[in-house]
């Protein structure tokens, strides 16, 4: 099953992806937040949508897609998981996953615009498989991880490299800024993935290919990160795991390519879909 979310911000209502046609699952009631997931929501819907087969209204193409989960209690991200990547950056590939965070009103659509912070010089782009747990998981062993996974998603871990690098303490500064966390399209049960080990995921910048990796290069796998965050932290239900992302970010450029507004960045991964960005400038007071 795929999941989606559409309309406008904070409005967003639940939907579903069958085939190539979107569908509202509103009179289903709920939306696809922590109760959702907590209490059985996937296998409810599922058996609500083929109960409802022909009858569920249609979501016109020009509708706007939200993020497919409702604010997690928590986005959680794995620094450095491709050594490619690792190298890219000028550091040694990590002994333990290095764990950071994102802010949860950095989360938008698939489509969304992203805004260049205020004072930004080093803006960046990372494709990332995103994991979405599905039931409360706390010092989960890692042969069991399988069974608190929801489904999986796209995701674009921008980063702002000098808030992230060059202004003491940790990433964190450079990772949650405002509309920092694009999702989507959809959210694909783990049915829906074929070999999570074995995903291509890229994207460009106008056009220009910049990344372009595969899953099988993690250096820790998905069972093995659910397993190791959960023995810091429970993982609440709807919470968001973003696995790392391979070479090829602006930062690794020699010199370093950073966004800027106007630019365009497309990126997918296989069975999950594909999600564009136009670049802005930052317009608040």
């Amino acid at each position: 099953m795929k999941l989606i979310r559409y309309g406008l911000p904070g409005q967003e209502i639940p939907g579903v992806l069958l085939g190539e046609q979107r569908y509202d699952v509103a009179t289903f009631g709920e939306d696809y937040n922590e109760a959702f997931f907590e209490n059985d929501g996937l296998q409810r819907l599922a058996e609500f949508v083929a109960a409802n087969a022909g009858n569920l209204p249609l979501v016109a193409a020009t509708e706007r897609l939200g993020p497919p989960v409702a604010r997690p209690s928590k986005i959680l991200c794995i620094g450095l998981n491709y050594s490619d990547h690792a190298r890219e950056m000028g550091l040694t590939p990590p002994a333990e996953p290095v764990l950071f965070l994102k802010s949860t009103t950095a989360l938008v659509g698939p489509d969304d615009d992203i805004v260049i912070p205020r004072n930004s010089v080093k803006t960046d782009w990372e494709v990332e498989l995103a994991v979405v747990i599905g039931k409360r998981a706390s010092y989960v062993e890692e042969a069991d991880a399988a069974d608190y996974i929801a489904g999986y998603m796209l995701h674009n871990d921008v980063s702002e490299r000098e808030f992230q690098l060059e202004r003491g303490g940790t990433w964190t500064k450079g990772k949650g800024c405002d509309t920092f966390a694009p999702m989507g399209p959809f959210l694909a049960t783990p049915d829906e993935m074929g070999d999570v080990n074995n995903l291509r995921l890229w994207l460009t910048v106008n056009g220009q290919p910049v990344q372009d990796g595969n899953t099988a290069n993690l250096i820790f796998n998905v069972p093995f990160i659910i397993s190791y965050v959960s023995q810091f932290m429970t993982l609440l239900p709807g919470d968001i795991i973003s696995t790392g992302t391979p070479a090829g970010v602006g930062m690794g450029f020699k010199p370093p390519v950073y966004l800027k507004p106007g630019d365009v960045v497309e990126l997918g991964i296989d069975n999950l879909g594909t999600s564009r960005q136009v670049l802005k400038a930052y317009g608040g007071k």
